[in-house]
């Protein structure tokens, strides 16, 4: 299995998977609408078409010209705020444009898919870490998309054969040497807060700091995105079709990442603090025993400092992002 097809690869999480399946030998096509992704993400090892999978004749023609052996999908809409006030837009990319990903698959011959899927399919937990065996039980639209093509790939396994490997995490932090986190509408907490460092903004918000956690902030699961291109290419050599959680079994509070980004960008970060939004858990940590047990993935870096140090690093050489 060396052609692969990575739609949404010119993203932020695609872009790097992009580059380290080529480091590994693998022959990358990437497909993207570029509305949310970069051509400068675009590794230029890869070969490029840009089009919508809202349009099934441009990408039964890439996949016709890529003839892959295997799809990474990427390509979903993932504003939890945006899904809330808008849930047409992500009901017909993450799910319609998704089931033209994998008809044209279906086409083509494709038998294994590797989808990246969320734990906002879970909802709010019970307790966590959150496994595999618990409930999904969406709270919002976006959740609610990637469940619903989760279950679509289920019947185009049973129907069609393909293989597939859903794989559910958090938060994708950091960056490798070359490509890094720049998206036109940023929500995440480290991008803002170094941009905070960079001069770019005046502040961070902190939203509730009166929650049952030892600071009072929210606690959350960062993983290292090299640590999820490691996982994504792992999926490849799975036979038959699973679902797997990811995380690294901790979590960091609001407070103690501001705090790390002050330490390794060495600058003063105003933080402000603001009262809960609504919806937002205490904490969130996903449970990765399967996955470790299954297909032996192992997080090379399981705190917090080196996905700092390695975001920093990146937005310090590209203070402007991709520019575009």
């Amino acid at each position: 299995m060396k052609k692969i097809l990575v739609a949404g690869g010119a993203g932020y999480i695609g872009s790097i998977c992009v580059e380290q399946l080529l480091d590994r030998g693998f022959e990358v096509s990437v497909y993207d609408n570029l509305s949310e992704g970069h051509t400068k993400a675009v590794d230029p090892r890869a070969r490029f078409f840009q089009g919508d999978l809202a349009d099934r004749t441009v990408i039964r023609h890439a996949m016709g010209e890529a003839k892959p052996d295997a799809i990474m999908h990427f390509a979903a809409n993932a504003l939890v705020g945006e899904s809330m006030e808008n849930p047409s837009k992500y009901f017909r990319n993450n799910v319609s444009s998704g089931i033209n990903l994998l008809d044209a698959a279906v086409e083509s011959g494709v038998k294994k898919f590797v989808f990246s899927s969320t734990c906002a399919t879970f909802g709010i937990p019970d307790r966590v870490p959150i496994d595999e065996s618990f409930p999904q039980r969406p709270i919002n639209p976006y959740g609610e998309s990637k469940l619903m093509f989760e279950q679509v790939l289920r019947w185009y396994s049973e129907i069609h054969a393909i293989s597939y490997v859903a794989l559910r995490y958090f938060n994708a932090a950091g960056a490798s040497e070359r490509f890094g986190e720049d998206h036109r509408i940023e929500t995440h907490l480290i991008p803002n807060v170094l941009k905070v460092a960079l001069g770019q903004k005046e502040s961070v918000d902190i939203y509730g700091t009166d929650y049952p956690t030892p600071d009072g902030t929210c606690i959350r699961d960062y993983i290292h995105i090299l640590d999820l291109a490691q996982a994504h290419i792992l999926a490849l050599g799975l036979e038959g079709s699973a679902k797997f959680n990811l995380g690294t079994g901790g979590g960091t509070s609001v407070k103690e990442v501001i705090e790390m980004c002050r330490e390794i960008t060495g600058r003063d970060i105003k933080a402000v603090e603001k009262t809960r939004r609504a919806g937002d858990p205490p904490r969130l940590i996903a449970g990765s025993d399967k996955i470790k047990s299954e297909l032996g993935w192992k997080p090379k870096f399981e705190n917090i400092r080196p996905i700092v140090e390695s975001a920093w690093a990146w937005h310090v050489k590209n203070p402007l992002g991709y520019g575009d």
